[in-house]
Formats: C-alpha cells, structure tokens, sequence
C-alpha cells in the first residue's frame, strides 16, 4: 500500500465518511452555529444601535447642559446687575438722607443762632437801656438840684410835649 496514491476503495469511504459527517453538522451543528452567529450579529446590531443613541442622548444633554450654563450666566449676571442697581439706590437714599439732615441741622443752627443773636440784641438792649436811664438820672439830679434849672428843664420838656 502506497501513502501518495490512494486507492478508490480509500477515496469512496473517505468521500462517504465526508458526506455523512458534512450531513449530520447541516442537520445538527449548522443551525446552532447559524443561530449563534446569527444571535451574535443582532447583538452586535443592537449594541452599536445603543451606542449611537447614546451617544445622540450625550450630545443632547450636553447642548441641555450648555443651554443650563448659558441660563445660569445670564441669571447670575441679572442677580448681578440688580445687586449693582440694589446698592447704587442705597447709596443715594443714604446720600440724600445724609444731605437731608444736614440741611436740618443746617436750618437748627441758624435758627438757634438767630435766636441767640435776638436774645443777645435784647440784652444789649436792655443793658444800654438800664446804663441810658442811670445816665439820665445822674444828668437829672444835677441839673435838678438848681432851682433855676429845674424850671427850665420842665418848660423845654412841655414845649417838647406840646410839638409832638
């Protein structure tokens, strides 16, 4: 028997052997690895279709998420701006408040002053008044003390009387 030449007896048992084995792994063996790699591809499908959406669904909670930053931003910078407006009001209440008082107290210290320059003028008043009829009595009783005089200071003070 010669290794390089098979004989027909060989090739025909060998060719049916084949054909029974290629026979019972169509029937038993192909439909499970059909099935599996069939399996496998719609898994491998489905995958890659999860993948896409979510990658779809990071895009669009990524633009939410921009959309958020760009609300948040201009919200801060409302709160901001009205903080800025809050405190440039307070400042000028506070401003014309201050003025306010001053001009009261302002007005107090004019009219305090005022006050204590009439109380002042009435006092020199009273004062020149007081030293006025002091004076007068001094000149009175030495002009009073000459009968003489006496007399003349009554007749120019009637004739003084009569004019006015």
């Amino acid at each position: 028997m010669d290794l390089i030449t098979p004989e027909f007896g060989l090739v025909f048992w060998t060719a049916i052997t084949f054909l029974f084995l290629l026979l019972i792994l169509r029937k038993f063996a192909w439909k499970p690895i059909l099935g599996a790699v069939s399996d496998r591809e719609e898994g491998i499908k489905t995958a890659l279709a999860s993948a896409e959406n979510a990658r779809k669904e990071m895009e669009n909670l990524q633009a939410d998420n921009e959309r958020i930053l760009k609300e948040a931003r201009l919200e801060r910078e409302t709160m901001l701006k009205e903080a800025r407006e809050i405190k440039a009001k307070m400042i000028s209440d506070a401003k014309e408040e201050a003025q306010e008082q001053a001009n009261k107290m302002i007005a107090q210290a004019q009219t305090a002053i005022e006050s204590e320059k009439k109380s002042a003028m009435a006092e020199l008043k009273n004062h020149v008044a007081g030293l006025s009829v002091e004076i007068a009595e001094k000149v009175v009783r030495q002009e009073l003390s000459n009968k003489d005089k006496q007399l003349e200071l009554v007749e120019s003070m009637l004739n003084e009387a009569k004019l006015n």
